[in-house]
C-alpha cells in the first residue's frame, strides 16, 4: 500500500507536516495549484509558461462556462462546485455544492473562493458542518475486531474529527461569496447556458441547465424529497442579479406528475404531499440516475449524458447499497449508461446555430 498525505504529491507520506502554499511552483508551472481554475496562452510555442490562475479556493469546481453576451453575469465564468463529504480524514457533513463567478482580481491576482477553510457563507467549523462518523470516515476504516469500524465508530469520529479544522494558518484574502448553494451531496457537475430558441415558459433567455448527480451514500438523505439525481434550471435576473434555482427534470411516476403555478414541474402523492424522487434504478423506473454533465447541440436540444445505475454505501438510501461485501462502493451496473436528448415540443430537428450566435456563446 502506498501512503500520501493531504496536499502532497502521489507517494509522499507526511503526517503533521506543514505544506507551504504554492509547493512545487517552478518557472514552468509557476501557479501550480489544486481547487483552481487556470488559463493559458495555445498560441505560443510553450503554453505551460504561460499559465496563470484565474480563481481557486474551489473544493472541485466540476462545470464551466463563459456566460453569453450581454448575459447579467458579465465577465464571470460560471461554475458548479461539490462540496465536501463525510468521507476520508477529513470528514464533513451538511456542507452544500455551490455556484460561483469566478474571474481574476482586478490587480491580476486569482481570486480566492473560501476553500479547505469557508464552505459556502459558513467557516469550516461551524456545528452544521460537523461529521456524524459514516463509513467513508478514515476512522471507521480500521483493522477488523477494534472499534475503529462502521458504526461502532461514530462516537470516535466525533470526538476527534468535531469541529472540522482550519487547514490554513490563515486565509490568503478576502473569500468571494458564491452566487447560490444547492443542497448538500446533490453533486452540481455539468452546465450549459440555454440557446435562445431553448428558452421558453420557466426556461427564460440566459438560463443555464445544471446536471445534478446526486449523492454518493456517505450521508444520510439531503431531505424528502431527496435533491439531486436530476437536472436544475438557473434563471438570471439583472439589477440586482438574483439566481432563481428550479428542479426542470426528475424521476416521476406518471400518475404523480403536476406542474405549478408558473408551470414548473412538481411530484406530489394523491393527498398533494411531495411525493419521492429518487434516482431511477431505486424508485424502480425508466429514468434518471447519474446525470453527470448536460451540453447543448447544434439543433438546440439538451443532451444530458448519464452514467448510469451506481452502487454505493446505502447511507442514503438502503436500495442503492452494494450488495456483495467482496464488491466495492460506487460500482456501476453494466449497461445502464445513457445520453437522454431535452428538447421543446415542436422544435425537434431545427438547427439553432443561429440563435447561439445572437447569443454570443464563447464556449
Amino acid at each position: 500500500m502506498i501512503k500520501t498525505s493531504g496536499y502532497s504529491n502521489f507517494g509522499v507520506y507526511r503526517p503533521g507536516a506543514v505544506v507551504p502554499a504554492f509547493e512545487g511552483a517552478s518557472s514552468t508551472a509557476p501557479t501550480a495549484c489544486t481547487g483552481a481554475i487556470l488559463r493559458a496562452r495555445i498560441d505560443t510555442s510553450h503554453p505551460a509558461s504561460t499559465i496563470q490562475a484565474v480563481a481557486w479556493g474551489f473544493r472541485n469546481p466540476f462545470g464551466i462556462r463563459f456566460p453569453p453576451k450581454d448575459h447579467p453575469l458579465g465577465d464571470c465564468l460560471f461554475v458548479t462546485e461539490n462540496g465536501e463529504d463525510e468521507r476520508g480524514a477529513r470528514p464533513t457533513n451538511n456542507s452544500p455544492d455551490r455556484l460561483q463567478c469566478a474571474r481574476q482580481n482586478d490587480d491580476g491576482t486569482p481570486s480566492w473562493h473560501g476553500w479547505p477553510d469557508r464552505f459556502g457563507f459558513l467557516d469550516s467549523t461551524q456545528a452544521v458542518f460537523n461529521p456524524i462518523g459514516g463509513g467513508g470516515d478514515d476512522l471507521c476504516n480500521g483493522p477488523l475486531g477494534t472499534n475503529f469500524r462502521f458504526p461502532a465508530c461514530k462516537p470516535t469520529v466525533v470526538a476527534k474529527d468535531a469541529p472540522v479544522r482550519h487547514v490554513l494558518a490563515f486565509p490568503p484574502q478576502q473569500p468571494v461569496a458564491p452566487l447560490a448553494l444547492e443542497p448538500s451531496d446533490v453533486a452540481a457537475v455539468g452546465t450549459d447556458f440555454v440557446p435562445d430558441s431553448f428558452a421558453h415558459g420557466v426556461v427564460k433567455r440566459g438560463a443555464a441547465l445544471v446536471s445534478r448527480e446526486g449523492d454518493f451514500g456517505f450521508s444520510p438523505s439531503n431531505g424528502n424529497p431527496e435533491a439531486g439525481h436530476d437536472v436544475e434550471l438557473v434563471n438570471f435576473q439583472d439589477n440586482p442579479l438574483v439566481l432563481k434555482l428550479t428542479r426542470f427534470a426528475f424521476n416521476c411516476p406518471a400518475s404523480k406528475q403536476h406542474f405549478n403555478p408558473d408551470g414548473s414541474p412538481v411530484c406530489l402523492n394523491a393527498d398533494g404531499s411531495q411525493a419521492e424522487t429518487e434516482q431511477a434504478f431505486v424508485a424502480r423506473l425508466r429514468g434518471i440516475n447519474r446525470p453527470v454533465t448536460v451540453a447543448f447541440g447544434p439543433d438546440g436540444a439538451a443532451y444530458l449524458v448519464d452514467y448510469g445505475a451506481v452502487r454505493d454505501p446505502g447511507g442514503s438510501d438502503p436500495g442503492s447499497a452494494f450488495k456483495v461485501g467482496a464488491d466495492a462502493p460506487l460500482v456501476q451496473i453494466p449497461g445502464t449508461g445513457v445520453i437522454w436528448k431535452i428538447s421543446r415540443i415542436g422544435q425537434r430537428g431545427r438547427d439553432d446555430d443561429r440563435g447561439r450566435d445572437r447569443g454570443g456563446d464563447r464556449d
